[in-house]
């Protein structure tokens, strides 16, 4: 479950990101990420466990350097006997980067430590936390451990594992469009309606703020699944392998700028080009 923060203002920013984001040349969504932590001042932990290449946290080191952070440290538990030594690596950060791979590594190797709990705790005290790719899955409580592609929901189709726990409000799916993961978002909230379902396309992030109203960034898009008020789920009738009927879905397609306050269930276009004119001086 997620840590309790003293009062809801000062938990920090959760952002997932839908993987493959820029890292060579505008690095929006990087760059939003490391203003929040403090450029000049701040300090990044990067967690590559998810990835079995040794170099990711490297690469990213040196990505957040690039953007004016050069205290950047890389805490790469291989097995759950280094993660809770590991910890200690989290004192003193601003925020923490969950990188790539699997996000099965990331709850099997990190679940139940003490890196997870202190990250857990850092976040409901105003530390700021982001995944990209199986690091985004990894943030909510309901995480997609694995499942097939195509756009029916399907029996059986999504396989569902304990994440982090920042949050219990969403289900987060990566890559989006690009591996056509409709159909197994839509089985996850066929399991469990409370949730809202987000979609990330590449390159693109959800900045999730203290009050639960996240802001897109990136070049993608976000495709948001509310099943709140779902009508009629055939999931506990449909054979394993069979298309689940869902009744009253509601569905958002959002872009750079677009909100959506998670409390409220309500999204709010990206301002246009003509709204933005007006507000220049």
């Amino acid at each position: 479950m997620p840590s309790r923060p003293s009062s809801p203002e000062h938990r920090g920013f959760i952002v997932p990101i839908g993987g493959a984001e820029d890292k060579l040349l505008a690095r929006n969504i990087l760059r939003r990420f490391a203003e929040l932590c403090g450029l000049g001042t701040g300090r990044i932990v990067v967690i590559p466990t998810a990835s079995v290449d040794l170099s990711t946290g490297e690469r990213y080191q040196q990505a957040f350097a690039e953007l004016g952070l050069p205290d950047v440290v890389v805490c790469n538990p291989r097995t759950r006997q280094e993660a809770n030594p590991a910890a200690k690596l989290l004192k003193g950060a601003t925020g923490v980067f969950f990188t790539g791979g699997d996000q099965l590594r990331l709850s099997t190797l990190l679940g139940g430590t003490d890196v997870a709990r202190i990250v857990r705790r850092m976040n409901a005290e105003g530390v700021h936390v982001a995944g990209t790719s199986a690091g985004a899955a990894f943030l909510s409580e309901h995480m997609i451990a694995f499942g097939k592609e195509g756009g029916t929901p399907l029996a059986g189709q999504a396989t569902l594992a304990a994440g982090l726990g920042l949050t219990n409000r969403l289900v987060i799916d990566q890559h989006f469009r690009q591996r056509d993961r409709m159909g197994r978002l839509l089985s996850a909230l066929a399991y469990n309606p409370f949730a809202i379902g987000i979609g990330l396309d590449e390159d693109t992030a959800a900045f999730i703020a203290p009050n639960d109203v996240f802001e897109v960034v990136g070049s993608g898009g976000i495709t948001v699944v509310d099943a709140g008020h779902i009508e009629h789920s055939a999931m506990a009738e449909t054979p394993e392998g069979g298309p689940v009927e869902m009744l009253g879905v509601r569905l958002h397609v959002l872009v750079q700028g677009s909100r959506f306050d998670l409390h409220r269930r309500k999204a709010k276009p990206a301002p246009t080009r003509v709204d933005m004119a007006a507000q220049e001086p």
